[in-house]
């Protein structure tokens, strides 16, 4: 598959994962694009929204405290991998761990804008044409995208599942943090500006945070 093919070649390397800081990779997803490559269907989106989880000290990270279960695992690894859960027993979450072994960072992917395979998203959204509900939210972006809880512990090193780098920059004062979405049960951790997001952008969830 050609298409594939090109992408690949400017498939993220681990090293841009496995950095300190969860925020900056977040931030730095900004931009790129989340390809996926199923039964021969190949989907690309560019990341407009993400959401940074700070492992064992952020209240509103699922391995808070240290938490470590079959579900949360993954996180514990090295970075460069997929991590994806069932939110309400419905939506299907993307995440991509970072930093090293035994820190359990993570980040949330939250909206994507469809670049490549949009007949293949919207038949998986069930829809008939293009909107901007494809893509925005990240049980959205899970749907467009064909990712389920299965491809958890994927390696974005791979085929199946990656981010590439394709040249695009997104102007830097367009890139604005905010406090994340549903987190307030993590009390004063959610208050804190760990979603970054292209400000105006259609697939952006809409949110009062969005003006902050």
């Amino acid at each position: 598959m050609k298409a594939l093919s090109a992408y690949k070649q400017q498939q993220l390397p681990a090293s841009f994962y496995q950095r300190e800081n969860v925020c900056t990779v977040a931030k730095d997803l900004i931009g790129k694009l989340l390809i996926t490559c199923f039964d021969h269907q190949l989907t690309a989106g560019r990341i407009v929204e993400t959401e940074a989880y700070n492992g064992i000290v952020d209240k509103a990270s699922h391995a808070y405290g240290g938490r470590y279960t079959s579900r949360t695992e993954v996180m514990y690894g090295v970075g460069g991998f997929a991590y994806v859960y069932l939110c309400y027993g419905i939506h299907h979450l993307f995440n991509v761990v970072t930093n090293v072994e035994t820190v359990p960072h993570a980040v949330l992917i939250r909206g994507i804008e469809p670049i490549a395979g949009i007949e293949t998203m919207l038949e998986r959204m069930r829809k008939t044409k293009m909107d901007h509900a494809v893509g925005r939210g990240p049980g959205n972006v899970s749907k467009a995208l064909g990712l389920q809880v299965v491809h958890s512990g994927t390696d974005l090193l791979g085929d199946s599942i990656f981010i590439a780098d394709d040249g695009y920059r997104v102007k830097t004062n367009s890139v604005i943090a905010t406090p994340r979405i549903g987190v307030d049960y993590a009390a004063e951790d959610a208050l804190l500006p760990y979603r970054f997001i292209i400000k105006d952008h259609p697939h952006v969830t809409k949110h009062a945070n969005n003006k902050k």
